[in-house]
């Protein structure tokens, strides 16, 4: 890293900064995702009833595991823009950045417990 970041502490303060920013809304985030799968569980029961098995459940943990690694990703981005010029636009706009993250996260979820978890019949 260049000796510029890291004078005087600044590196590790930004890190503390966007960690406290981001990790908040993780639970918001983790929070929507979660209570998203619990409506299609809920209003589809009877139906949704044979999904409930331990390879439904092991793709849905794996799918968590990735929605926590993508979230993790705006890390890179916060650093690079509070070590830039444009860090004032960076910091107002960044709620909503997390609105469109969070909104895509809930697509994609709906998305794959559409077509890859929610059971299809098989016959007439």
């Amino acid at each position: 890293m260049n000796s510029e970041l890291n004078k005087d502490g600044r590196l590790a303060e930004n890190i503390g900064n966007a960690w406290r920013y981001w990790e908040r809304r993780r639970l918001v985030y983790n929070g929507a995702l979660i209570l998203l799968a619990l409506g299609w569980l809920v209003f589809t029961w009877p139906h949704f009833r044979p999904a409930f098995n331990f390879r439904a459940a092991g793709a849905m943990l794996v799918l968590a595991v990735l929605a926590n690694l993508a979230y993790s990703a705006i890390y890179i981005g916060e650093l690079l823009a509070r070590l830039s010029p444009a860090r004032a636009g960076w910091l107002r706009r960044r709620n909503g950045i997390w609105w469109v993250g969070t909104l895509f996260a809930l697509a994609l979820e709906m998305y794959w417990i559409a077509d890859e978890i929610y059971p299809h019949p098989t016959g007439p």
